[in-house]
């Protein structure tokens, strides 16, 4: 990668990983990305270009590519889970006509493209135990509907164009940096807010309900690490299953009260949120990209607890 776009740099991925992508390649060859509404502000801003790249726009992202000679896309522009199945046409339009837009610049221009799938792809008939890189496929939401799309729109560029298309299918990301936006795992991340804070968390998915997880150091590397691979080593490309961790809310809520003894967390289980976790995995096999790009997590719930405890205490001033 020499010059990198990251489309949807201000998200909860994207604006950690473009200040990691800048940190690894240089401030200057890493576009950040964004849509009029959610602008960059702060070190994303100062330390680096930035466009405004509209995935429903071509004519806009193209300009951008071929301006600043970019060769790698990282494409982020999704809603996330609970917010696409109350706009589903909308969820369509930006995570499918948007890709499409996407691989036809990449395609264009020679550029290599990663666009991450989930762990939503995956449906209820799919093994719930150590899903297998390669299995059945039948979500029952629109946002698992597109991201199976996506994963093989991206294999048909590849495959048809010779377009360097990468993903993976991300669990539940865990991080302290950006708060989450409509995703089924944000319990997992507001819990450890409700925690430093002093309050009691009210969990909206049902006790024993288990899925997997990874905190946001290891979701930047699985990125970058995969679009860093030998191309001749994958055999998969779209997209590769990759978990650091799988836990249901007793055991996240055990973990924390180690260090917050005085915690508390009742259940008020919302139906939409449960029916989503319902029907996804809850583990994930990930010996694939184990395998294919040497993917190896370094967190697990004891560590990242820790970590995530000590850094909010520190943003949050508590």
């Amino acid at each position: 990668m020499k010059n990198v776009l990251v489309i949807g740099s201000t998200g909860q991925i994207g604006s950690e990983l473009t200040k990691e992508l800048r940190s690894r390649y240089g401030n200057d060859n890493v576009v950040a990305g964004f849509i009029k509404g959610a602008e960059p502000t702060g070190e994303l801003l100062e330390s680096g270009p930035s466009a405004e790249c509209n995935v429903l726009d071509p004519e806009m992202i193209a300009e951008v590519v071929k301006k600043h000679k970019i060769d790698t896309i990282y494409n982020l522009a999704a809603l996330l889970s609970v917010v696409a199945e109350s706009k589903p046409k909308l969820a369509w339009k930006i995570g499918i006509d948007g890709l499409w837009n996407i691989l036809e610049i990449a395609r264009e221009n020679n550029c290599a493209v990663f666009t991450p799938s989930s762990i939503g792809s995956f449906g209820p008939n799919s093994p719930h135990e150590k899903t297998p890189q390669d299995t059945v496929q039948r979500p029952i939401t629109i946002y698992g509907v597109s991201k199976v799309t996506t994963e093989l729109l991206s294999d048909y560029y590849q495959k048809k164009y010779g377009v360097d298309t990468r993903s993976v299918r991300f669990p539940g990301i865990i991080s302290y940096v950006t708060p989450p936006g409509g995703g089924t795992t944000d319990y997992a991340v507001d819990i450890y807010y409700a925690a430093v804070k002093g309050e009691k968390f009210i969990c909206p998915i049902n006790k024993g309900t288990r899925m997997d997880m990874m905190y946001m150091p290891d979701a930047l590397e699985a990125a970058i690490g995969l679009m860093e691979a030998d191309p001749s080593k994958l055999v998969h490309r779209n997209g590769f299953n990759v978990t650091a961790m799988s836990f249901d809310p007793e055991e996240i809520f055990n973990e924390i009260k180690k260090h917050k003894p005085n915690f508390e967390m009742t259940y008020e289980v919302n139906p939409l949120l449960q029916n989503n976790a319902d029907s996804w995995p809850d583990s994930l096999d990930d010996s694939c990209a184990r395998a294919e790009w040497n993917w190896n997590p370094k967190y697990n719930l004891e560590n990242m607890t820790v970590d995530m405890l000590a850094q909010l205490k520190k943003k949050l001033g508590c």
